[in-house]
């Protein structure tokens, strides 16, 4: 992650990255209807800043020995674990994060990666959400 924070600063990201650990973030937009297009929930999303990063959390169940895994390989693209909450069934939710601008494009293309990671690892994509700071929040 410092990498990625390295290279936004050097080659034209933000200067100051949202941080995802943030205590007032809301959530701005979600998904969790597999045939909705990102961009209809994004068009949506009236709460959303869109010339703002935003934290785009992927909501997955996994099976338990998989998880570490499957948060290896979503780590290589700069996502991160997020808080989860207890399962009740042989899949244990899973949040995978990571801080990015959000587009209808670039949603569609974490989505279907998401759900691709959830299937190899024997688990489910249930969908998306992105929070960021209230508007006027610094």
């Amino acid at each position: 992650m410092v990498v990625v924070r390295m290279w936004r600063r050097l080659f034209g990201g933000s200067a100051r990255e949202l941080d995802a650990s943030r205590d007032d973030l809301v959530v701005v937009a979600s998904s969790f209807d597999d045939v909705e297009a990102c961009s209809t929930a994004l068009d949506r999303a009236s709460a959303l800043d869109r010339e703002a990063d935003a934290v785009l959390r992927h909501h997955l169940r996994l099976p338990a020995e998989r998880i570490e895994a499957a948060c290896e390989i979503a780590g290589y693209d700069g996502y991160e674990r997020g808080a989860s909450t207890v399962g009740s069934d042989d899949l244990v939710p899973v949040i995978l994060q990571r801080v990015q601008r959000l587009d209808p494009l670039t949603c569609s293309q974490e989505r279907s990666r998401m759900a691709g990671l959830a299937q190899r690892h024997d688990g489910v994509a249930d969908g998306w959400d992105a929070l960021q700071p209230p508007r006027g929040a610094p």
